[in-house]
């Protein structure tokens, strides 16, 4: 089985690398989203350019970037209704004696405080470890991203340091936590 078509399964949702019979619902649930509710969120995202073809070449490039071991994306479904909830990814930062990966993650705001990012991430975090073989698995959150600092505490996730002008966003380089959890 090529690494790009690896899924998993917990109670209520299916974490699976995305097809192009996706692009209505990915497309639905984007043009659902509440308006911006905190600083780290979208909200409301102009969906113009995102037309079927353009969905399609996205996941062609999401497939080569897995065949490359480069990153792994995967998208959130809901089982009882097939609801695009969400993505995370996982970008391979080194293999050799390290297996190390970046991992992200986004649930659409119209679908918070219902635990559905908790339990994707648990399950996400296994799946990196029993199928793409990584050992350590890192998240870099910026220092005032209070719900995400409490997704990654909440799934067993430690505080390493702070990298400091780590990441370019903003205009500027900003610092990140580090957050991470080794394989068992």
């Amino acid at each position: 089985m090529s690494k790009f078509n690896y899924n998993t399964e917990t109670e209520r949702l299916i974490i699976r690398p995305y097809i192009k019979e996706d692009f209505s619902n990915w497309l639905t649930q984007f043009n659902n989203r509440l308006p911006s509710q905190h600083k780290y969120d979208d909200g409301k995202i102009d969906m113009s350019i995102c037309t079927e073809e353009w969905f399609g070449e996205l996941v062609d490039n999401h497939q080569q970037m897995a065949l490359d071991d480069k990153v792994y994306v995967f998208g959130i479904f809901r089982k009882e209704d097939n609801a695009h909830l969400g993505a995370m990814d996982f970008s391979t930062i080194m293999r050799d004696d390290f297996q190390w990966a970046r991992f992200g993650y986004t649930i659409h705001n119209q679908f918070w405080r219902q635990g559905y990012g908790k339990e994707a991430v648990k399950a996400a975090i296994i799946l990196a470890f029993n199928k793409l073989n990584f050992h350590r698995i890192e998240a870099h959150i910026n220092l005032d991203n209070t719900p995400s600092i409490k997704l990654a505490e909440s799934v067993g996730m430690q505080f390493e340091c702070i990298r400091k002008g780590f990441i370019y966003e903003f205009d500027e380089w900003t610092d990140n936590l580090i957050y991470y959890i080794n394989s068992k």
